[in-house]
């Protein structure tokens, strides 16, 4: 079993998900944001390299916009930022695209991204699904990520819905998800995370889909 090479990835966590139409629902930020910063401070005792991104979306829109108070980083955050971390605007939900993220991974050696921060909904699954096309493994802890609710003219979920659905499509083939714990206990031990895959995922559902 070969120890994974991680990189922490903090997505977005900013100021603009802790109030507003974008408040994290669930889990709940109150809850989300103590478990990132211990994801942080164990990385760190670890010497995991860690990447923090804030998204943009220009000087002219109603949120994320540079100017505004909502693009800070959380104080929590702010306060434990590093001159050794590696700091990262973008203006995709992915991680990746626009940024020179994948060269940082590379220069690090780095196989495996744990992805943590905000939304599941958006950024987390964006840039967990685009890891594998660069042969990377991801990781995403599911108490240390949130959603919103959602409505629109598809429909309407409610924030558990949405965060607890994603976190089974991500372990089902995108990324190996587990608890800020277990990821912790994973770091201290050197291992990976397991992961499921589609397959699997698939005959399970269909068993307790005829079980009800």
């Amino acid at each position: 079993m070969n120890k994974p090479r991680r990189a922490l990835i903090l997505v977005d966590v900013q100021q603009e998900y802790f109030n507003g139409p974008l408040e994290i629902q669930y889990p709940a930020h109150t809850d989300s944001l103590p478990k990132i910063t211990a994801a942080i401070d164990a990385a760190t005792s670890a010497g995991i390299p860690i990447a923090v991104i804030q998204h943009s979306a220009g000087d002219d829109a109603p949120v994320f916009n540079p100017t505004m108070d909502g693009f800070a980083l959380h104080p929590e955050i702010a306060n434990r930022l590093s001159p050794k971390w590696k700091s990262v605007t973008k203006q995709f939900g992915t991680v990746f695209a626009g940024t020179d993220v994948l060269d940082w991974l590379r220069e690090h050696e780095v196989d495996t991204i744990t992805l943590l921060g905000y939304m599941t909904n958006n950024c987390i699954i964006a840039s967990a699904a685009e890891a594998e096309t660069h042969g990377l493994a991801a990781e995403v802890l599911s108490d240390a990520t949130g959603s919103i609710n959602i409505a629109n003219d598809a429909g309407f979920a409610d924030a558990k819905t949405v965060h607890t659905t994603l976190m089974a499509v991500l372990h089902s083939n995108f990324a190996a998800v587990a608890t800020t714990e277990a990821w912790t206990d994973a770091v201290a031990d050197g291992s990976p995370l397991a992961k499921d895959n589609l397959g699997s995922s698939a005959i399970l559902g269909a068993q307790r889909t005829a079980d009800r």
